[in-house]
C-alpha cells in the first residue's frame, strides 16, 4: 500500500454513494487506519458557511437564509454577485484541496472524499453556464493544484432509478426535473475529463464494493 490513499467518490444523488463511503471507511478501519472523510460542494464548505452565518449576524434580514428562496434568486440574478460568489469558493476550495487535504495526505493519512472537484464544476455549470467557469484561469489553476486522487470512481445508475431513490430519500432542496436530466447529461459529459472507473450502482452494494476493493492502490 502506497504510502497516502486519497480516494474519491462522484455520481448523481441517488447513486449510492453514501452507502460505499461507510463500506469503505469500514474496510480501512479494519486495515488499521483512520480515515479522514471529506465532503466538499463548491460554495458550501464549513469555511464558507461560517462567513456566511457571520455576514447574517450583522446584515440582519438583507441577506437571505440557506436554501431555495425567492430573496436569494432575486440576489444571485445579479452576475456580479454571480461572478463575486464563484472566485470566493473557488478560492475557498484552493484552500481545501490544496492545503487541507494535501496537509492529510503528507501525514500519511487515508482521505475519502463524497464528490470532488468535478462534482463542484457540475454544479457550477448548472448555477452559472452563461459564465463558462471552467474556462477562467482560477478555475484551471484550481484543477492544477488540487491532488489527483489514488483512485476516483464514478457511481452510475439509470436517471429514472435516481429519481425514485431522491423521492425516497427527501431531499430538502431537490433539482426540478428539468436540472435534473441537465446534471445527469453533464455527469455523462465530464466523464471524458475526469480518470474515474465507471462503475453500474444499481447492482447489489456487495458488487459494487466489491470492484472498488478491487480498483485500490
Amino acid at each position: 500500500m502506497k504510502k497516502w490513499i486519497l480516494v474519491t467518490i462522484s455520481g448523481i444523488d441517488g447513486a449510492g454513494k453514501s452507502t460505499q463511503l461507510e463500506l469503505l471507511d469500514r474496510y480501512y478501519i479494519e486495515q488499521g487506519f483512520v480515515p479522514v472523510y471529506l465532503w466538499t460542494r463548491g460554495g458550501y464548505t464549513s469555511g464558507i458557511n461560517s462567513v456566511k452565518n457571520i455576514l447574517r449576524r450583522f446584515s440582519g434580514k438583507r441577506l437571505p437564509s440557506s436554501g431555495n428562496s425567492q430573496k436569494r434568486d432575486e440576489i444571485f440574478g445579479n452576475q456580479y454577485v454571480q461572478r463575486i460568489w464563484l472566485i470566493i469558493a473557488i478560492i475557498d476550495l484552493l484552500r481545501v484541496y490544496t492545503v487541507q487535504v494535501r496537509f492529510w495526505l503528507l501525514q500519511g493519512k487515508v482521505v475519502i472524499c463524497d464528490r470532488y472537484i468535478w462534482d463542484t464544476l457540475i454544479d457550477f455549470q448548472i448555477m452559472f453556464p452563461h459564465l463558462k467557469v471552467e474556462n477562467w484561469l482560477l478555475w484551471k489553476t484550481l484543477v492544477l493544484l488540487t491532488p489527483k486522487p489514488s483512485l476516483q470512481c464514478l457511481l452510475t445508475i439509470p436517471i429514472e432509478l435516481s429519481e425514485i431513490r431522491c423521492a425516497q430519500k427527501n431531499e430538502p432542496f431537490p433539482d426540478s426535473s428539468e436540472r435534473f436530466i441537465h446534471r445527469y447529461a453533464l455527469y455523462k459529459e465530464a466523464q471524458k475529463l475526469a480518470r474515474w472507473h465507471v462503475l453500474d450502482s444499481a447492482r447489489p452494494v456487495d458488487i459494487v464494493f466489491g470492484d472498488i476493493k478491487r480498483l485500490l492502490p
